[in-house]
């Protein structure tokens, strides 16, 4: 229906980023072109690699976050929070609101586990919330990781619906915004859906890829979901990235990356 069964998969086979990793990759990001400076060639990550890593849609109808005048703009200028009570049956308390986001473990401890012979109104409410945390969590996750927006309630309306939008164009262009932000040195904390950067990173450039991981598993992401990265002297490892990048030449990637 919704077309996110491979995402749901890859928030039950999570694996850990590596850090030093993905910074030294986007310290090679380049704003005003969208692609990686590598010392070979400029290359990117493409809708091609979001379609095979987390196995997303990519040619359908475009997702908006518009959110101008958001609390007037759904469902026929109803009030944002009323449509949310009516489509998930509960408002959440004061505290756990902040504008138009809703604490992630709100949701997880009100939503976590359907209720055993639950009927058909209660399942959807809880499937509409379930998709609104992966939706927040692993494709537009802002830098608290820890937040879900409500600009998702017209989507999880028509659950019928979702599987007609690219959510894979959405959460490219989501992730390209992200590493830009990062890149412009304004923004110290990098968001997004970084478990697509840290796979596209590993199948592209095979000499980075952590050893022991050699079974094929689709999605491809989901190959490295036990991966569990060394999390001390992170500066020292992204000095040694940054060096293992400066000698890396086209022979030392992968034949299915995209040029630009």
């Amino acid at each position: 229906m919704a077309r996110l069964y491979h995402l749901a998969r890859m928030n039950d086979k999570w694996f850990r980023l590596d850090e030093p990793l993905v910074s030294a990759f986007v310290e090679r990001w380049r704003p005003e072109t969208h692609t990686f400076h590598m010392p070979f060639e400029e290359c990117t990550i493409t809708l091609q690699d979001v379609a095979y890593q987390l196995g997303l849609p990519v040619n359908r109808h475009y997702v908006s976050g518009f959110l101008t005048d958001f609390h007037v703009y759904i469902q026929g200028a109803q009030p944002a929070w009323q449509w949310f009570q009516e489509l998930l049956g509960v408002l959440p308390p004061a505290n756990q609101i902040q504008k138009f986001v809703v604490n992630c473990t709100w949701f997880q401890e009100t939503f976590g586990e359907c209720p055993e012979g639950a009927d058909e109104e209660t399942v959807r409410r809880f499937t509409c919330a379930y998709i609104m945390m992966l939706l927040g969590t692993q494709l537009f996750a802002d830098k608290s990781g820890n937040r879900i927006h409500i600009r998702w309630l017209p989507f999880v309306a028509r659950l019928e619906d979702m599987g007609g939008y690219s959510w894979g164009s959405a959460a490219l262009a989501w992730l390209y915004r992200c590493i830009c932000r990062v890149a412009n040195r304004h923004v110290v904390k990098l968001a997004g859906p970084l478990q697509l950067l840290q796979s596209w990173i590993f199948w592209r450039f095979p000499g980075f890829r952590p050893a022991g991981y050699d079974a094929f598993s689709w999605l491809l992401a989901s190959r490295w979901s036990g991966y569990n990265p060394s999390v001390s002297e992170k500066g020292p490892r992204v000095q040694m990235t940054r060096l293992r990048i400066d000698m890396l030449q086209a022979r030392d990637v992968s034949m299915l990356t995209s040029y630009v």
